[in-house]
Parts: structure tokens; C-alpha cells; sequence
């Protein structure tokens, strides 16, 4: 049974980073994308990046502080997390598309496949 596994979240202070993993083996031709979803809010679309790592895309609210990146040996997608602020604080889960879509990467309906998910919280 395939599956995706976070890592990585924790405790932060404001201005401080961290790095998530994803481990996401059997899935090398997939878009992996990072969502997040805090208490009493929406699941909002964190990033994403297809299955050779030629395309990225960010959401709003983290462009130039996130970076996505992709180590395909090691079937792993990593989420750069740098200058924190109190309102990254979430729950973060990876997801698998079943095509490596480069389109409409940032709609929860483009993936097939979640992870659990790893708390993530920045204090200020």
C-alpha cells in the first residue's frame, strides 16, 4: 500500500525555519504539494512541484519564504520553511496526483493521495 509520511514539524520562534520531509515512495510520476490547515480555517495550498522538479508553484502567502525541492533517489520532497511568523502555525500534510499535473496544482482536488500530516508551531 503506498503512502506518504510527513516528518519534520515542531517548534519554532517567529524569524526562525524548518525543513518538512515528505517520504513519497512509488510515487516518482507525481505532482507532490504541500497543503496546510489550521484550526477552524480551509486546507490552503502551501506548494507544489512535479515529478522532475522542473516546476514549482507557491502559494501567496509563502512565496520567498518556501521552497520546495526534490530529492528523486530518495523519493522524498522537502518543504523549506524560513522566516517563520506565528500564522505559518498549521498542521502540514503532502499529497500525490496520480498524472505529475502541472496545472491547477494548487486545488486539493488535484490529488489522490495524503499524508497524516505534522503539526508545525511558530510562536512569537
Amino acid at each position: 500500500q503506498v503512502q506518504l509520511v510527513e516528518s519534520g514539524g515542531g517548534l519554532a520562534q517567529a524569524g526562525g525555519s524548518l525543513r518538512l520531509s515528505c517520504a513519497a515512495p512509488g510515487f516518482s510520476r507525481s505532482t507532490i504539494g504541500w497543503f496546510r490547515q489550521a484550526p477552524g480555517k480551509e486546507r490552503e495550498f502551501v506548494a507544489a512541484i512535479t515529478p522532475n522538479g522542473d516546476s514549482t508553484f507557491y502559494g501567496g502567502s509563502v512565496k520567498g519564504r518556501f521552497t520546495i525541492s526534490r530529492d528523486i533517489a530518495k523519493n522524498t520532497v522537502y518543504l523549506h520553511m524560513s522566516s517563520l511568523k506565528p500564522e505559518d502555525t498549521a498542521v502540514y500534510h503532502c499529497a500525490a496526483d496520480g498524472a505529475g499535473a502541472y496545472f491547477y496544482t494548487e486545488r486539493t482536488s488535484t490529488y489522490d493521495y495524503w499524508g497524516q500530516g505534522t503539526q508545525v508551531t511558530v510562536s512569537s
